[in-house]
């Protein structure tokens, strides 16, 4: 069982004056953050890729290479690299490095994308959406399989005889993460790759029949059922009290999730009441006191027989100071519970 966080790089937002904190400072603060997350002994960390001004990290590549010297144990990996949008073979080769650097801890999550700004911005048509993807992650996995790649594909110059350099010690691990689209999952079950299911939102059961399908349709394939790995990636924030968390925290998440909304055209905004019942038992949102918070997690594990689990703790931009007390909660009271349940036997 691994139990990591997750960020996007949430920039602060200062309600006064109507402003995001700084990218730099908030990119120095991030490294801080996963200091401590690795000095307390947690096992994974994932940060995502986005283009807009309530992020930070555009490129999860270079933020990861910027913690590879300066931790020591903890798993590093994006959270998502949008496949569809980027040139597989220059991700390989950045994560290439990062691996080297960091003595084998790197991993890449790849997803399709729930933000569109990064096809634009990187000259990709929307309208080929799915294909870009599955072109991007079949080029992705054959240079990761193949010393000496022969490629070609229908969006990218083809690749005759070549070697993408430096390459790593071992084979880095890449990661599908999908939401609710069966065909994600399908793909990644029929490919044998390990998958993350992010669950932001309703009943975290909900997610049971996607999960079973998975296993099916990885079975079927005919891969081996004790490599099988699944994760599960929800929003996430620990305090002292869960008072703390629906007085201080619930303000900065639905300002973010009414943004978001709005985008969207998502009707009406996003209650209290949506809040505190997505922090219940049944709920998708990881949030309150330590105790609570792992027994749900122990809970949502033995359920669906997960083999990693990561708390996405900056939804909204909360302060570093509140990031390192919730880092230092889920490191040192609220993931022990958890190992000390699993490890039991």
């Amino acid at each position: 069982m691994e139990l990591g966080i997750g960020m996007f790089g949430d920039n602060v937002f200062n309600m006064e004056t109507q402003q995001y904190e700084s990218s730099g400072d908030r990119l120095k603060e991030i490294v801080e953050e996963v200091k401590l997350a690795d000095d307390l002994g947690i096992d994974y960390f994932a940060i995502g890729e986005h283009h807009r001004e309530d992020y930070s990290v555009a490129a999860p590549e270079i933020m990861l290479a910027a913690l590879a010297p300066v931790t020591k144990n903890i798993i590093l990996s994006s959270g998502v690299n949008v496949v569809s949008s980027a040139d597989p073979v220059k991700l390989y080769q950045d994560f290439s490095m990062i691996d080297l650097l960091s003595n084998n801890r790197a991993e890449i999550m790849a997803g399709r994308g729930s933000f569109i700004e990064s096809f634009p911005l990187f000259g990709q048509n929307l309208q080929n959406y799915n294909e870009l993807f599955e072109e991007g992650l079949e080029l992705l996995l054959k240079v990761r399989s193949n010393d000496v790649v022969n490629w070609k594909g229908q969006f990218r110059a083809p690749i005759v005889d070549q070697t993408v350099y430096p390459r790593p010690e071992r084979e880095i691990p890449v990661w599908i993460a999908v939401g609710g689209t069966p065909a994600s999952v399908e793909r990644a079950g029929r490919l044998g790759l390990p998958i993350i299911f992010a669950i932001i939102g309703g009943q975290w059961r909900q997610f049971g029949q996607l999960i079973d399908y998975y296993k099916k349709v990885y079975e079927t394939y005919g891969h081996d059922p004790s490599k099988m790995q699944i994760g599960v990636h929800s929003h996430a924030f620990v305090s002292t009290s869960k008072e703390d968390v629906f007085e201080n925290y619930y303000p900065r998440y639905a300002r973010q999730m009414d943004k978001i909304g709005k985008e969207r055209g998502w009707k009406g905004s996003y209650t209290k009441e949506q809040f505190i019942n997505g922090t219940d038992m049944e709920g998708a949102l990881f949030m309150g006191e330590p105790k609570q918070v792992a027994e749900k997690i122990i809970l949502i594990c033995e359920t669906f027989g997960l083999t990693r689990f990561v708390a996405h703790i900056d939804s909204g931009g909360p302060t570093h100071k509140e990031m390192m007390s919730c880092i230092e909660l889920l490191g040192k009271e609220v993931f022990p519970i958890v190992k000390k349940h699993f490890n039991k036997d």
